[in-house]
């Protein structure tokens, strides 16, 4: 995949049919250390960068949602994920305007990325670990935007405040072992590839690669410093 007129997403679904408000995070729910204590995270919105701004997701940003949603590149490396339908959009969009703030494990962080022409696409932050300060950070983006840098500009935005608000130890994400354009943008943000599992999960009846890429807090901080 390349960018232009190919999508860039990871693994997760639009709508993230296997995030927190369908599965509360499969990974997490049985962990001693997710019981809510009252505590909420979240940015101070909006979020502001260059050319951007994040925020939470809201009814409003339904047509551009589904804009990108429907289009089978966009869902060509997502697991279980197929072209949403308006209606399936619609619900999508519902789920992600409480996704707002982070209150416990298995929470996901969703915010709405835009431009002057409207919402280009969404970034998250699922907080996988409380003890470990671990998150997982994920996109999807309309390949009308492409090219351009925005997704990195996007992410970038969401790391620092992961790193340097929320206080997270590392960050993680995961992509489908085919999906280079996914790769090349966690590479640009300053991750390093950790791990290659080999046929680890079937995808779409066949037997798939996932890549897992990371980057720690100080690693992070000592690249921005540099740049």
């Amino acid at each position: 995949m390349t960018y232009g007129h190919a999508a860039l997403t990871n693994d997760r679904p639009p709508a993230n049919l296997n995030h927190p408000r369908e599965a509360k995070r499969r990974e997490s729910e049985h962990s001693p250390t997710s019981t809510y204590d009252g505590t909420m995270f979240q940015p101070t919105y909006p979020i502001r960068t260059a050319r951007l701004t994040l925020r939470p997701v809201t009814l409003d940003d339904l047509e551009d949602v589904y804009a990108y949603q429907r289009r089978p590149d966009v869902v060509r490396w997502m697991l279980g994920a197929g072209p949403r339908t308006r209606e399936q959009s619609k619900a999508s969009v519902i789920a992600m305007t409480g996704e707002d703030a982070l209150r416990e494990e298995g929470d996901c962080l969703t915010l709405a990325v835009t431009v002057d022409a409207g919402v280009i696409g969404t970034v998250e932050l699922v907080w996988r670990s409380r003890s470990d300060r671990t998150a997982e950070i994920g996109y999807v983006f309309n390949p009308e935007h492409g090219g351009r840098g925005l997704a990195t500009e996007a992410a970038t935005a969401l790391l620092d405040w992961g790193f340097n608000e929320f206080g997270l130890h590392r960050i993680y994400a995961r992509c489908h072992g085919r999906n280079d354009a996914s790769a090349r943008l966690m590479a640009r943000l300053g991750m390093r590839q950790e791990a290659r599992h080999i046929e680890s999960y079937l995808f779409n009846g066949e037997w798939a690669d996932q890549l897992v890429f990371a980057v720690l807090a100080r690693e992070w901080r000592s690249r921005t410093l540099s740049s």
